[in-house]
């Protein structure tokens, strides 16, 4: 952490380890982030834990601490953001199939995920014109920021992601022939599971880069990066840069889409309300409850008050609130 400690800390974690006793840890640790004032969303599956936390330095501390006392998480990692506000609305831990939702059972990233490549090897792997790089992450991540040479699968879900490896291994595809393939994501989770995955699909050299997107902006100078453009991340900061300096994007708070200067600039964005990716998708009625919900937000900043707000009406966007990006996404860290 910085010399100065911040008044809030988000912590992003995930670990595949063995847990058939998931449900017993449930209650105890929704109880240690209550009186800890910690909150955020963590799931707890039979294949680990994966989750997003933010509070007082000390109290997220504490609840990590808490989770290492267990020996099957001695060596848990986590990443840690400084923010001055709180990110999260509430606390939630949720017992779930699996940490992060791919829908192939059997698969155990634990023990058979793909080699690791640290941030400062990454470079030397994706410049090789024989391995196939590939993005695992959603289209409006992609969309962002990405790497050189990166495949975008635009996929909506990490759960098409099998469907499109299918695809592509067949004559004419990108993965057809069993090439090298290096993956990446947000924070490291998903790739765990897609090396595991292309394992299982006979693929014999899979790499993934270590620690994430995230760990690579925290570590390679920008001079040096092959990183293009702002990385989403699960929380208000939105997108984050080279040094994870906060990013160029804002939320649509309609839709939860992020939103770079060419979307700010459309007339179809009116703060709160829409964004060129929902506009016209709101009833009269449902943009006037966004409006006033809009208001009443600002209000509350000028008070210096939270406001939770209204979940957004009729036609489910993406998201809903900070707490549900992670719930349904399952792949902060």
């Amino acid at each position: 952490m910085d010399s100065v400690t911040p008044r809030f800390l988000t912590v992003a974690l995930y670990q595949f380890v063995d847990l058939p006793d998931c449900a017993t840890l449930r209650a105890p640790l929704q109880t240690l982030c209550d009186e800890r004032g910690v909150r955020g969303m963590l799931l707890l599956a039979p294949e680990g834990i994966n989750g997003t936390i933010a509070g007082a330095p000390a109290d997220v501390l504490a609840v990590l601490t808490w989770l290492r006392s267990d020996a099957r998480f001695a060596n848990l990692q986590h990443k840690e953001a400084p923010t001055d506000r709180q990110p999260f609305y509430r606390m939630r831990v949720r017992l779930k199939r699996e940490i992060v939702t791919l829908g192939v059972p059997g698969l155990n990233p634990a023990r058979n995920a793909g080699t690791y490549v640290k941030p400062e090897k990454w470079n030397a792997l994706i410049d090789d014109p024989s391995v196939v790089v590939v993005d695992t992450r959603n289209d409006y991540e992609v969309g962002i920021g990405t790497f050189e040479r990166a495949i975008n699968p635009h996929t909506k879900s990490f759960a098409e992601f099998p469907a499109w490896v299918a695809q592509q291994s067949q004559p004419g595809g990108v993965l057809a022939g069993n090439p090298r393939v290096a993956m990446f994501c947000t924070g490291g989770i998903r790739c765990e599971k897609s090396t595991a995955y292309l394992k299982s699909q006979g693929f014999d050299e899979v790499y993934h880069l270590e620690g994430g997107i995230l760990k690579y902006l925290e570590t390679v100078p920008e001079e040096d990066s092959l990183w293009h453009g702002d990385c989403f991340v699960f929380d208000e900061r939105v997108s984050v840069g080279h040094g994870l300096a906060p990013g160029h994007h804002q939320l649509c708070r309609s839709c939860r889409m992020p939103l770079g200067e060419v979307e700010l600039q459309s007339p179809h964005y009116v703060r709160g309300v829409s964004c060129p990716y929902c506009h016209g998708t709101r009833t009269p009625e449902q943009e006037r409850a966004l409006a006033e919900r809009q208001r009443q937000m600002d209000l509350a900043d000028q008070r210096g008050q939270a406001h939770i707000g209204a979940r957004q009406p009729g036609n489910r966007a993406r998201f809903s609130s900070s707490d549900e990006k992670n719930d349904r996404e399952d792949d902060s860290a």
